[in-house]
């Protein structure tokens, strides 16, 4: 089998909607293809991985224990500011990347523009392809490619003291109207509903994710970047509003002084994702058994529009020294029982597998929730995820830009709308010097 490694003129296509776009730009030896190395029975083989998954070392050491002739080994990575991406770009361009690595979904378009994933179409990975949720192996699908496979995801959820909610008379709120309510009562008791986080650029992606939103598209061999689109504009008026009424936070979210808002109750609640369970568990001990999960607030009352924050993947990397064994691991982590439980136990987020577990085995910290069985509010999001979004290049850098505007505009006033207009303008000039055909779109 060839491996066919993507040239930077291959054919980038949104497969969600059937388009395509053309990652321009010069080739090089990365593009020759290569024969990928197999490896000779009862030969005995090493891989590395690098991954920053809380409890990954015990899947991996399952994996040694059980396939003695390909051992793993893990090299934990920093995901603070994403220097582990800057550690795995860096190593793809020194020409000594690690055979495997974690790598979150919208990221994928920016390996693939260094030509540093492997196309595992290649090795047959396409009939693994309903072993997965549908959605989240469409999100590393690009063209006839397949480029990683699916681990976990982040469906959205409201978390909330379900103690406080009901001493103020409150129930979670079904619509975003009626979370603007209830930020107005809870700010009169002296707390906040939330934070605005401004350099959370993932969170705010989620918010207009569940809007209608759609910050790429791609047509022939011009990617269109649509960031301050209707329904992103309708989120940033919204929290704009919030913000500017002072019935919200903006801080960090997942740093220091939110953490104590969150032990205190100076923050009663926090739109998040389903790996959130393990984060305030273990952040705020002492609130044990007064949080509930509710579904995200809708636009329209009655409606189940969901969406998702991070989720990760399992990708090969180009210079991967056995692909196919490399492969062989992904597909066993992601999907094995004993694997996906061990991944449950450290809190990684919801499975990407469709077998092999139960949803309440997700409730981990179900005492916590006060023996809510909290993660079929997480499955139902995920049932219910705008599968249309599709992650487009340059998404690390447009985090990055977002947040810096972001945290700009709330010192100076700078309208949200500018922030939008701003960074879209800027997103589409970073394409365009990695010589790709880019254009602003409404």
């Amino acid at each position: 089998m060839i491996h066919r490694p993507l040239r930077r003129r291959t054919v980038l296509g949104t497969a969600a909607a059937a388009a395509t776009a053309t990652l321009a730009g010069c080739s090089g030896a990365a593009d020759r293809p290569a024969a990928p190395r197999r490896r000779k029975k009862g030969e005995k083989i090493h891989l590395s991985f690098w991954s920053w998954v809380p409890g990954i070392d015990k899947p991996v050491d399952l994996w040694n224990r059980t396939h003695p002739d390909v051992h793993v080994t893990v090299e934990k990575v920093s995901a603070v500011n994403g220097q582990q991406y800057a550690k795995m770009h860096a190593a793809i361009k020194a020409g000594n990347p690690p055979d495997l690595a974690q790598i979150e979904y919208p990221v994928i378009p920016s390996f693939l523009l260094d030509n540093g994933l492997y196309d595992l179409a290649t090795l047959g990975a396409a009939r693994h392809r309903k072993r997965f949720v549908g959605w989240q192996w469409q999100q590393s699908v690009f063209g006839d490619g397949i480029y990683a496979i699916p681990q976990a995801s982040g469906p959205m959820g409201l978390f909330y003291r379900h103690d406080l909610f009901r001493k103020w008379g409150l129930a979670p709120p079904e619509t975003w109207d009626a979370y603007e309510a209830a930020a107005a009562v809870i700010r009169e008791k002296g707390a906040w509903i939330d934070t605005f986080a401004p350099t959370n650029g993932n969170r705010f992606a989620g918010l207009a994710w569940q809007a209608g939103a759609a910050w790429y598209s791609a047509r022939g061999e011009t990617w269109t970047v649509h960031l301050d689109d209707a329904p992103t504009r309708r989120v940033a008026d919204y929290w704009e509003s919030l913000v500017k009424r002072k019935l919200v936070k903006t801080i960090p979210d997942r740093q220091n002084a939110w953490y104590k808002d969150i032990q205190t109750g100076a923050v009663p609640a926090w739109i998040g994702a389903s790996w959130g369970d393990a984060l305030l568990a273990g952040n705020a001990p002492a609130t044990a058994g007064k949080w509930r999960v509710a579904p995200l607030p809708q636009w329209k009352k009655g409606a189940d529009a969901q969406a998702n924050w991070g989720g990760s993947t399992t990708a090969v990397l180009a210079g991967a020294s056995y692909p196919e064994d490399a492969l062989d691991f992904a597909l066993w982590l992601n999907t094995d029982p004993r694997s996906v439980a061990l991944l449950i136990d450290g809190g990684y987020g919801f499975p990407g597998a469709v077998k092999g577990y139960a949803t309440t085995d997700l409730d981990v910290d179900r005492a916590f929730f006060g023996g809510q069985e909290y993660s079929k509010v997480f499955a139902d999001a995920g049932a219910h995820v705008d599968t249309a979004w599709k992650w487009g290049p340059g998404v690390d850098t447009l985090y990055q830009r977002l947040g810096d505007a972001f945290t700009r505009a709330l010192a100076d006033g700078t309208p949200f709308r500018a922030v939008l207009a701003d960074v879209r303008r800027a997103t589409v000039t970073d394409l365009r010097n990695k010589g790709l055909d880019a254009v602003s779109g409404a």
